[in-house]
This record gives structure tokens, sequence and C-alpha cells, in this order.
């Protein structure tokens, strides 16, 4: 556990918080991981999507053991190599990467948004259904409206409200993307529900490999 979190330290300087990162990308991957309910096994998931269509252009699963104990705040040790087996297998590198998680509103601000930017030098961000770290008060209730995520005096991210009425997201920076851009790539990729189509994508094919793989 020491030696993950000094690789997170070192890793962590890396880290490229300004961008501006791509405003009109053609091409926007999600990436997941599902879950065996006995937890010694993991399905990562990686969908590439048109960002005019927001259809599914590439699609690529790798599923094994997870690489690391369940520990909070070191999550991306356990998800990392199986989501870069999957990024490795696709025929379309993705100008950008959206994580089912957080970027910098991490306790050492290198979550897994973080992590995978540096390690693939891919600008990406952040987006969570719920907060690791951060006070916050609620957006108003439109869609658009946001209010400022911030862990002391450090504004770590956005609470973000993509559906009108609807519980918000929580962005936050990964690498190579200012934070006013991953909102709005966020509001891009939600015209219709709650959570980016990427991760709504990336959530149905990690599920259906991670159940192909526990029927054989």
């Amino acid at each position: 556990m020491a030696e993950a979190v000094a690789v997170q330290e070192e890793l962590r300087s890396r880290v490229d918080l300004v961008g501006p990162g791509p405003s009109a990308p053609a091409t926007v991957a999600g990436l997941d991981v599902a879950y065996a309910e006995s937890g010694d096994l993991l399905a990562a998931a990686v969908t590439v999507l048109d960002t005019r269509t927001l259809e599914v252009v590439d699609r690529a699963v790798s599923v094994g053991r997870p690489a690391f104990a369940y520990v909070p705040g070191l999550f991306a040790f356990r998800e990392l190599p199986a989501l870069l087996a999957a990024l490795d297998r696709l025929a379309t590198r993705p100008e950008l990467l959206v994580c089912d998680g957080h970027g910098l509103a991490h306790p050492r601000r290198f979550g897994l948004a973080c992590h995978l930017g540096v390690v693939t030098d891919l600008p990406s961000i952040g987006v969570g259904k719920t907060p690791l770290v951060g006070v916050w008060t609620p957006p108003q209730a439109e869609r658009g409206a946001w209010s400022p995520l911030r862990d002391g005096d450090e504004v770590v991210g956005r609470v973000l409200r993509t559906r009108s009425g609807v519980k918000p997201v929580f962005v936050s920076v990964g690498h190579r993307v200012s934070l006013d851009n991953a909102v709005a790539q966020v509001l891009a990729l939600t015209p219709r529900h709650r959570l980016p189509e990427t991760t709504r994508t990336a959530d149905r094919l990690c599920r259906d490999a991670l159940a192909a793989a526990t029927r054989r």
C-alpha cells in the first residue's frame, strides 16, 4: 500500500490541470469496470463514441482478476491494468477519455482519471455518480447549473446538473483538460440522461462481458 501511495505521489507531478483539451473531439471514449459478486473477477470495457451521433464506433473489453486489493483512494491500481489492456485492443485512438470515477477530486488529487491520463498521455476527465471528497451546495435545478466542489480551500471539481430536477454528477479534471472544458464535454455527452453516453455504453459492455465470463 505504501508503494502504491508513493507511485501516486510521483505521478501526480505530471498531471496537466490546465489543458485546455479538445473543444470539439471527434471521438470520445468511456471506461468502466464491473465486478463479479465474489470480487475475484472483473471486466473492464472501453467504448469509443462518434461525438456527432453518439454512436459506438469501437469497443474492447478485458476480463481478469483485480490487480490490487480494495483500498479506498487506491482504486486505480485495482482497475488500471485491465482498462489499459482494453484500450490497447481498440482500433481507434480516442481524443478524450471519460472515466466512471474521479480525477482531481481525490484525497491525494490523483484519481483514476488522472492516473489513466498520465499513463496514456490522453486528455481525460472523471465523472462520478457520488463524491469521494469535498463539500458543495446543491446547484440550481436546471440542466447546466453547477456549483464548485471544494476540499478545504481548493476547488477540486464541479457538481453539475445534467438533467433538470435530477441528481447532479461530480466532474473533475483528469489530465490535459480544463475544468470548463470538462463540464462542456459532459453536457455534450448527456443529451437525454443523467450520465454521459460514454459511461452508459461502457457500463453495458462491461456488464455483458462479465456475465459471459461467469457463464463459462
